[in-house]
Order: structure tokens, then C-alpha cells, then sequence
């Protein structure tokens, strides 16, 4: 291995503990908790170090976010996979957007409600962005209905998902009647 090439792989490696350790310190503390200094200390590299890695929080998150959307769109599409028939892979699709924002409350926010410097619906949006959505097309793309445009659908039913997910995490609404939820919005929504 070349000097170069050993040098490449530390720096990959520092930035990869850079990205885990800021979404470890966020799931446990949040966000505001998640500061370039405490993270330089946590990782044991100066602050210098960490900024030749990110500009700063912003693009820390944006990095979280890109890591966090491309687990949504493994666990969507794991979840879909197992599921036998239009509704219940939509059941499926549902259950697991919701799991994956309520066992990952930071990496969630880091997608969808922080600004992590990512373009959202434009041609420079990033592939994991892209991705995340396609898993969720894949599946909703068949029970769209006759004239309905897929993607519009998608748009539907994951803004839909983002509200229940958000809903429910701040207390609006209670979590005993979750399951009902997904079953009414696949109900109303999903033509199968």
C-alpha cells in the first residue's frame, strides 16, 4: 500500500468517526449538544483536524442526514421485501418509516428537519436523498390509483408519514393509536 493510499484510509477512517460520534452524541443529548469542540474532544483530534474533514455542524449533519437516509431506504425496502401484496407491503412501508424515526430521532431530524446544506426534489440533490424516495415510490407507485401521478402520490403519503412521525414524537398525538393510524392512512390513500 502506498503512503498516498495509507493516507486516504485514515482520513476516510477519522471522518467516519467524525459523522458516528456526532450522531451518537445528538441520539443521546441532541443536536445542540453536538458542538465542534465537543466533538474534536471526543474523538481525540484537534479542532483543526475535524474543520479539514467539514466546514462546521452544518455539514456534519448534512453528512448524518446522507448516512441516515440511505439506513430509511435499506430498512423501507427490507421491510417491503417481506411483506406479500400490494397492502401489506404498503403496511410494511409505513411501520418501518415510522420505526426508523422513532428508534432514530436525531439521524431524522438530521434528514428532514435540520439544515444540513442538501438540496431536496432538484437535479443536485444527493443519490441517498434520491434513493430514500425511490424506496418509498417502489412500493407506493403501484396503489397510486388510476391518473394519479407516483411520485405526487409519494409525496402524499410520505408527507402523511412525516407528520404522524413528528406528531408523535412531540406528544400531539398519543402512541396507542399508531397502528390504527397507518391503517387508515393505508385504507384512505393506498387503492389496492
Amino acid at each position: 500500500m502506498s503512503v498516498q493510499e495509507r493516507k486516504e484510509r485514515e482520513r476516510a477512517h477519522r471522518e467516519r468517526l467524525i459523522v458516528a460520534t456526532a450522531r451518537e452524541l445528538a441520539e443521546q443529548q441532541g443536536w445542540d449538544a453536538v458542538t465542534t469542540r465537543r466533538l474534536a474532544e471526543r474523538i481525540e483530534y484537534s479542532q483543526p483536524v475535524l474543520y479539514s474533514h467539514f466546514r462546521g455542524k452544518r455539514e456534519i449533519i448534512g453528512a448524518v442526514a446522507l448516512e441516515g437516509a440511505t439506513e430509511l431506504a435499506a430498512a423501507v425496502r427490507a421491510a417491503t421485501s417481506a411483506a406479500d401484496g400490494p397492502r401489506a407491503k404498503v403496511t410494511a412501508l409505513a411501520h418501518a418509516y415510522l420505526d426508523f424515526a422513532t428508534d432514530n430521532p436525531a439521524v431524522y431530524d438530521a434528514i428532514f428537519q435540520l439544515d444540513g446544506g442538501l438540496a431536496f426534489a432538484r437535479e443536485d440533490t444527493p443519490e441517498p436523498l434520491k434513493d430514500a424516495f425511490a424506496a418509498l415510490l417502489e412500493t407506493l407507485a403501484v396503489v397510486a390509483g388510476d391518473g394519479v401521478h407516483p411520485g405526487l402520490f409519494t409525496e402524499v403519503f410520505w408527507a402523511a408519514l412525516h407528520g404522524l412521525a413528528t406528531l408523535t414524537r412531540v406528544g400531539r398525538l398519543p402512541p396507542a393509536e399508531a397502528g390504527r393510524r397507518v391503517e387508515l392512512l393505508v385504507d384512505r390513500l393506498a387503492i389496492v
